[in-house]
């Protein structure tokens, strides 16, 4: 396995930043709220009837733990690539005394939604997204970007195969759990998809914060002019044609217990790519699993996020996955800082100002 120096990650010291303690029922209540947030009318209903619980006090926990900053907040999670925008992960190298510059520069694009300090060369990694019609495009933008925020190089990692992409933290259960693999999946279709101006307009009245009350869609739905069972419907078809993945609760990480996420990338042979990276992506503990791009310097085709309650726990994730596929060479990149995690917001006019300003 390839040793990276500085391996250990640095728990950011953040007065709020520390885990707090959540009881059977909050976990069991975050588990559902991440996977199994209905669309129906009365979806916290729904939640109360799987956990065995009432709805208001379904309602009651879930604003106390929003005011408490474990839920960031319940939200549509719409599918970037199925609406056309051009995204990819991207890793570059910058000022290692002053990497908060460069980090301040790229998360001013609305289109970076994550944003990490990594211990490597490549040490600033995040995520961007364009407009299906930008101006600049991703080349374009990138190397603005990297020359307003002085980075000496730029390594461009588009998802080339998609194998897993659901970021839910495993509340209840242990790390053998987590370092369990379950059943693969094909991997999914990264092609953009038709949508029409009612598929807009209803991303643009759902995205962001849902109020935390007995029927959340409702005011969108009222925004719009719609009945709220037509707006489910039309939503229910969204999902269908894949522009909604789900609509769940998105928790902070380090609020929730997991203090630790190391990013495993693997060298597999082209021949076994297609064989391997399912079965890494069962693992309950990855929430992200893709091909990529491979140069001569960085020859780790997969890539698979582990998330974790200590550096430990995902070291044995990533060591169960090694176990079950005899993949040994990989390295591991523990993030020290998160300088950016949002949603993205589409259809906005923040796009077209960032590239005016640059025009």
């Amino acid at each position: 396995m390839a040793s990276l120096t500085g391996a250990r990650p640095k728990v950011r010291s953040r007065a709020d930043g520390a885990a707090i303690p959540l009881d059977d029922v909050d976990k069991r209540l975050l588990n559902l709220l991440q996977g199994s947030f209905p669309l129906a009318p009365r979806p916290y209903a729904g939640v109360a009837e799987a956990a065995g619980v009432p709805e208001d006090e379904v309602l009651a926990r879930t604003e106390r733990l929003i005011d408490h900053r474990i839920i960031r907040h319940v939200t549509p999670i719409f599918d970037t690539r199925a609406l056309g925008y051009r995204s990819m992960l991207v890793a570059a190298k910058v000022d290692s005394e002053n990497p908060h510059r460069a980090a301040k520069v790229i998360n001013a694009h609305p289109g970076v939604s994550h944003n990490y300090l990594r211990n490597h060369d490549f040490n600033l990694w995040f995520t961007i997204a364009v407009e299906p019609d930008s101006r600049l495009g991703l080349q374009g933008t990138l190397e603005a970007l990297a020359e307003e925020a002085g980075a000496t190089s730029m390594r461009q990692l588009p998802t080339l195969r998609l194998f897993k992409i659901r970021m839910d933290l495993e509340m209840e259960a242990d790390t053998k759990a987590l370092a369990r693999a379950a059943e693969s999946v094909e991997p999914a279709e990264t092609e953009p998809q038709p949508y029409d101006d009612t598929d807009v307009a209803v991303i643009r009245a759902l995205q962001g914060d849902m109020p935390i009350v007995p029927e959340p869609y409702a005011p969108a739905a009222s925004s719009l002019g719609m009945a709220q069972e037509a707006m489910l419907n039309h939503l229910d078809g969204m999902r269908e044609r894949r522009l909604l993945r789900r609509v769940a609760a998105i928790l902070y990480h380090r609020r929730a217990g997991f203090s630790a996420n190391g990013m495993g990338v693997w060298r597999v042979p082209d021949e076994r790519i297609a064989e391997l990276g399912p079965r890494m992506a069962a693992f309950r503990g990855i929430s992200h699993c893709y091909q990529r791009p491979t140069y001569e310097d960085w020859p780790y085709s997969i890539f698979t996020m582990a998330h974790g309650r200590s550096k430990e726990e995902c070291d044995a994730i990533l060591d169960a996955i090694a176990a079950d596929t005899g993949v040994e060479d990989r390295a591991t990149l523990y993030s020290s800082t998160e300088f950016k995690k949002v949603r993205l917001q589409y259809f906005t006019d923040d796009y077209k100002r960032w590239e005016a300003e640059r025009a």
